[in-house]
């Protein structure tokens, strides 16, 4: 069995995950005017309470008028992408901060997305968590950053703590707002520590959250199940694949194959041959596998033609290998003419006689004299018999040359045949059989 397929590893999931975390900055970028209109606002102190652990004491804050209009400021340049400028402006307006707490965090955030634009990881999350440790921030904008540092964290490969970060912020969102992106994420980290059992009921809440869940999202569901060798849901995962997604070759493949691996070679097949009467078979291995099932069914008509055909179109390369399976089995199948075809085909390429003796076999059984003494003296030419099947080819051609009433020539053989113990009785009877017809001719 190819098992090619089954070996996905359950690594791949990061470039559908990594897409995200780079969109999630234009969804982010703006974040910095809406604090600023929000720190307008002034009130008394909340309370802010959470089930996951302590609870937070923050305060409603306010800004002046000119600090606002300068956050406004900067927001229009991080929008135009005038990175530079709006960074320069927000070291201004740090210094200018002096011990306001709660605009350092502002500032510490505006720069981290900064930083995270211009795909500066490191730096951003230095100053994301420069920003979460002052505390001071709302809830809401608190927890939001809390969700881009895990990101963050993902993508430096620091595994654990985006694992622990992305906890917490989940434990602080209601189950209707974190959305299946945020599992997503939770699934790859998982995926990442090499916790597929994690991963795996992760990327299940993505799926059953989401109505249109992403492909990406159920490769990273069967490489999971792969890693955990769970070959039943694999299936079950690959049928909705292959429903969802018909034209992915792939996963019918792999379909056909993890089918096979839980013992249902029927099904297997079935897979298979749907695949190729939509035309989505189109490499060798694709071929030969499903030539292969075929076989297996004893089916072996089918297993011929698929094989052959390959070959014709150019698909399947025409080595000795490939000829000899489809010679056998069109032999299998009874289309005798058709074996001896390809039985031709595979000796072509044949260094050895070993292909022309098998198809002398057919010729013989055909008594068709002339061409099996033919085939034999190839197979005999080319030599590389061992000494059972070579002194089987003499004791076979002496059969030849005696139909072709060329005696002389086929006691030679079967004196030769005689000297292996394999052949020893079969052509001393021969040879008797040859010395009463030359008797009976000459009386």
């Amino acid at each position: 069995m190819n098992t090619r397929y089954l070996n996905q590893p359950a690594r791949k999931e990061a470039p559908c995950c990594v897409l995200l975390l780079r969109m999630a900055w234009w969804r982010t970028c703006a974040i910095v005017l809406i604090l600023a209109v929000s720190a307008l606002t002034t009130g008394p102190a909340v309370a802010q309470k959470s089930e996951c652990s302590d609870e937070r004491n923050v305060h409603i804050h306010a800004l002046d008028e000119m600090t606002w209009r300068q956050l406004n400021r900067i927001n229009e340049e991080v929008s135009e992408q005038r990175y530079e400028a709006a960074e320069e402006e927000l070291d201004r307006l740090m210094t200018r901060a002096g011990r306001d707490q709660y605009l350092q965090a502002i500032i510490y955030q505006a720069l981290g997305q900064v930083a995270w634009a211009t795909e500066d990881y490191d730096r951003a999350s230095t100053q994301f968590e420069k920003a979460l440790e002052l505390d001071i921030l709302p809830d809401e904008t608190h927890f939001a950053l809390m969700y881009q540092v895990a990101q963050l964290y993902f993508m430096q490969e620091r595994y654990a703590d985006a694992s622990k970060k992305l906890d917490l912020w989940l434990c602080h969102t209601p189950p209707e707002q974190a959305g299946a992106n945020a599992w997503l994420l939770k699934a790859s980290i998982f995926s990442r520590m090499n916790n597929y059992i994690e991963a795996l009921e992760a990327i299940d809440t993505a799926i059953s959250i989401d109505p249109n869940p992403q492909e990406q999202w159920y490769q990273l569901k069967l490489a999971a199940q792969f890693e955990l060798k769970q070959y039943p849901s694999a299936e079950a995962t690959l049928e909705t694949m292959v429903a969802l997604w018909p034209a992915r070759k792939s996963y019918w493949i792999q379909l056909s194959q993890v089918s096979y691996k839980l013992k249902q070679p029927e099904k297997a097949l079935a897979i298979m041959a749907l695949a190729y009467r939509n035309q989505l078979l189109d490499s060798e291995s694709d071929l030969v596998w499903l030539s292969s099932l075929y076989s297996l069914a004893d089916i072996p008509y089918r297993a011929a033609m698929v094989l052959e055909k390959g070959m014709e179109d150019g698909l399947v390369s025409s080595s000795q290998r490939h000829w000899l399976m489809v010679a056998d089995s069109w032999y299998r199948a009874e289309e005798l003419q058709l074996a001896l075809q390809a039985y031709q085909s595979a000796g072509a390429v044949s260094e050895d006689g070993e292909v022309d003796l098998r198809r002398s076999y057919i010729l013989v059984d055909l008594e068709r004299w002339e061409e099996a003494r033919v085939a034999l003296n190839t197979a005999l030419e080319k030599g590389g018999l061992d000494p059972r099947k070579m002194a089987e080819a003499y004791l076979l051609r002496g059969i030849a040359h005696f139909n072709l009433q060329s005696f002389d020539d086929a006691r030679s053989d079967w004196v030769a045949a005689s000297q292996s113990e394999n052949s020893r009785d079969a052509a001393r009877q021969w040879l008797n059989h040859l010395r009463e017809e030359r008797r009976r001719q000459a009386s």
